[in-house]
């Protein structure tokens, strides 16, 4: 008698345990959605670092670089003439006063937000950029930029209410409390007076990619270090003539500019330089380089 209240519980438990399966499985299944879902929120309300931006960053590295066949053409290679190299060398002493005096002219250099509104010589700005793409070495000599001059005051002030509009939410959203905290000490936000007031606006764009003569695209190498020395090389051209400048990279407002300047999506705004006589109540950070044994090593 006392076996039966068991037989009569066998059938229960063998019930009851697909049972728990299922809610345990439903359990596990809720719990892995839950934490997927928080980790989805965690991403979303991350800030982006400064430096993530669409339009920067290079894959032409010749390992990211795939050649289709029905993307690329297949063209002969082209033949370059080569020609004699004129070099002009100079005594040791020369050399070195040179060398001291070109480090004392861009010592002088610095970053330059009031910027006067006195118009500056078109030619003196034709002159730096030739001095900078013109010179500039590329990859495979493929010289991957294009540099837009803007001196139409209309197209300025849209210039800066596209940049202003993007640098708001950069600073309040995107960048994050420590970048804020890093350039509050230069006293710089989102409000680019600027972009008004500087007589020219030079806007430098990466091409990413070319043309063939066939409409075919062609791999641009290295776009972004190509055109990087460029840059640097224009900011010494500028310097050299007595203009000043602000190297400024706007986060998120190349689609806008690219749009504005009628430029084709092949290119990717890189830089952007504000280009003028400093104001009269110009001020500038006093700031301190590194000495040369933090920045040199010699081997």
């Amino acid at each position: 008698m006392q076996g039966e209240p068991l037989q009569h519980q066998a059938p229960a438990m063998s019930l009851l345990t697909p049972v728990l399966v299922a809610v345990v499985c439903i359990l596990i299944v809720w719990i892995y959605k839950a934490a997927d879902g928080r980790l989805e929120r965690k991403k979303e309300e991350a800030p982006t670092p400064p430096w993530v931006d669409e339009d920067l960053g290079d894959t032409t590295a010749p390992h990211n670089v795939e050649e289709d066949a029905d993307e690329w053409p297949e063209e002969e290679e082209e033949s370059v003439e080569l020609i004699p190299y004129r070099h002009t060398r100079y005594p040791e002493e020369e050399m070195a006063t040179r060398s001291r005096e070109f480090y004392e002219l861009l010592r002088q250099r610095r970053s330059v937000r009031c910027i006067s509104e006195e118009q500056v010589p078109m030619e003196v700005i034709e002159n730096a950029i030739k001095a900078a793409v013109g010179t500039a070495p590329s990859g495979a000599h493929t010289e991957p930029w294009t540099f837009v001059v803007v001196k139409d005051r209309v197209v300025k002030h849209k210039v800066r209410e596209i940049i202003e509009e993007e640098e708001k939410i950069n600073y309040m959203k995107r960048m994050g409390r420590r970048w804020v905290t890093d350039v509050k000490k230069l006293r710089t936000n989102w409000v680019k007076e600027y972009l008004d007031t500087a007589p020219v606006l030079i806007l430098i764009f990466k091409q990413v990619h070319g043309f063939a003569a066939n409409g075919r695209r062609k791999v641009h190498y290295y776009n972004e270090i190509s055109v990087s020395i460029a840059c640097g090389m224009l900011l010494s051209a500028l310097q050299n003539a007595g203009l000043v400048t602000v190297t400024t990279t706007p986060l998120n407002c190349g689609p806008r500019l690219r749009v504005l300047l009628g430029r084709p999506t092949n290119e990717k705004l890189l830089v952007l330089l504000p280009v003028g006589y400093p104001s009269q109540e110009a001020m500038v950070p006093n700031l301190r380089r590194k000495a040369l044994d933090q920045i040199m090593v010699t081997v």
